[in-house]
């Protein structure tokens, strides 16, 4: 069980919840079962002050898609925003761009995050465009404006997008709970060696929404 304090700001991340990371685009980067997160990402927004979204945004363009001679996964050299190749997702105006359905439309978020919009770009993270960590997209700073305490956060996939959109929250100094039923990963190797890298850096985690327990801090009651 994880306990949050029940006058904790909470706010609720969906992370690049979209087509292209399903079963439902084969052709671009399919998550196994990754189109079965809808409704854990619903019910945790329910508990939450803000939603907020990301999506990965890229052109036809890009840099890293792979290709015959570039195989997916390959390493890009001499690129200081793209670090490997990648079949081409997440089009604007394509099925893979698209929210998952059941998700609220995109301006019905509280705050919303486009990323990778440039040919050089390839962010995993939400919380930043550049592989360094220092181009704000602008979410850390809204949650801060907001007194935000907590984050539940789910998405896809939990071994890339989800974890560096993790990690980059724990080091803006918010506390963090991935909810397993709200993300999908990959593989199971790479799910492993993200878990064990969020958990490291202070990540808790819960299977699902009971495992939430809300309660009340006498200190604050005083």
């Amino acid at each position: 069980m994880v306990e949050i304090d029940a006058s904790d700001i909470i706010a609720a991340f969906d992370v690049d919840a979209q087509n292209c990371f399903t079963p439902l685009c084969p052709g671009e980067l399919p998550v196994p079962e990754g189109h079965s997160i809808v409704g854990a990402l619903n019910a945790q927004a329910e508990l939450a002050h803000w939603r907020v979204g990301s999506k990965d945004a890229h052109p036809e363009s890009a840099i890293w898609v792979a290709s015959e001679h570039c195989p997916q996964l390959t390493p890009i050299k001499g690129q200081a925003n793209s670090d490997m190749y990648w079949n081409l997702h997440a089009v604007p105006g394509t099925r893979g761009f698209e929210l998952l359905e059941g998700l609220p439309a995109v301006m019905d978020y509280d705050f919303f995050v486009w990323k990778g919009v440039e040919p050089d770009l390839h962010p995993y993270g939400a919380c930043y465009h550049d592989l360094a960590d220092t181009r704000s997209t602008g979410v850390i700073e809204f949650l801060r404006d907001r007194h935000t305490d907590t984050v539940l956060v789910g998405g896809l996939a939990l071994d890339f997008c989800v974890k560096v959109t993790v990690l980059q929250l724990l080091n803006a100094g918010f506390r963090v709970i991935v909810n397993l039923s709200a993300t999908r990963s990959l593989t199971e190797e790479t799910e492993r060696q993200a878990m064990a890298a969020m958990r490291d850096a202070g990540a808790e985690f819960i299977n699902s929404l009971d495992e939430l327990v809300f309660s009340s801090d006498p200190a604050k009651e005083a």
